[in-house]
């Protein structure tokens, strides 16, 4: 009796130690059926390439390039960023590559599990970059930085390399995967609007002003002259105004000091 129980305390206490483990290790995401591959990539957040989950992406770099991607994520979702990164052969040391993911008011969301950060060595070929964000919310204090429903934006870059490793050629495979129901989560409250930074675009002026006919005489001759004189608060008017005035400061000057002539 006293063997069976050791064993079973041991097959309970191995139990419960590899509890955390198995947690922490993330599924693999696989694409959805018919997806099409996007092949490119944006450079900074505006040129972000949007992308839906289990839509796969596949794209041709250079090594030192920062990656962009914006994805739509609803609340109660769970996202997943998995990336392999294939690197050239002649490298002269190990590389350190990182997956970063930000909201839509650029706050740097935490990943829960993934190599967020490997290092890759001089002798492999390929790294494996990923992240699983926390789930997210309906709605958050304003001080904080939970993840809320709105646009988000994965950016894939090296950090650590040789200097002389800078542009070799690199091919990324990159999925986001979304689990969980959106727009279930049990809160007391709903974001009103998500969380997109505004991006009011100006207007376009043209280049060379136009000429109206009203401006043109019958020859064609511009007879506007006003286009060509300053304005009145111009340096130009101050400047000529004040020459004029020195001049005549002097004129007078000298009249005042002359002495008569003498014969």
């Amino acid at each position: 009796m006293r063997t069976r129980a050791a064993i079973f305390a041991a097959m309970v206490a191995a139990g419960v130690s590899l509890a955390p483990a198995t947690a922490l290790a993330a599924p693999t995401p696989t694409p959805s059926p018919g997806s099409t591959t996007v092949t490119k990539a944006g450079t900074t957040f505006l040129s972000a390439t949007p992308v839906a989950a289990g839509q796969p992406v596949r794209v041709g770099a250079s090594t030192g390039e920062f990656l962009y991607w914006s994805f739509a994520a609803g609340a109660g979702e769970i996202h997943q960023i998995s990336a392999t990164v294939a690197l050239a052969k002649d490298r002269a040391g190990s590389s350190t590559w990182t997956v970063e993911v930000f909201d839509g008011l650029r706050r740097r969301q935490a990943c829960t599990a993934g190599a967020q950060t490997p290092t890759a060595d001089a002798s492999v070929s390929t790294v494996a970059i990923g992240c699983v964000l926390r789930r997210v919310r309906p709605w958050a204090e304003p001080w904080s930085a939970d993840p809320l429903p709105g646009t988000y934006y994965v950016r894939l870059a090296v950090v650590d390399l040789p200097e002389r490793d800078l542009g070799l050629p690199i091919d990324v495979d990159l999925l986001i995967s979304a689990t969980g129901d959106a727009g279930t989560a049990p809160e007391d409250g709903k974001l009103e609007a998500s969380l997109v930074p505004p991006t009011n675009a100006g207007e376009v002026l043209d280049a060379v002003p136009t000429v109206t006919r009203e401006d043109e005489d019958d020859d064609g001759w511009n007879i506007n002259l006003t286009g060509w004189l300053p304005e009145a608060g111009s340096r130009w008017i101050w400047t000529t105004v004040g020459g004029v005035l020195a001049a005549v400061a002097g004129v007078f000057g000298f009249a005042l000091t002359r002495r008569p002539a003498t014969r």
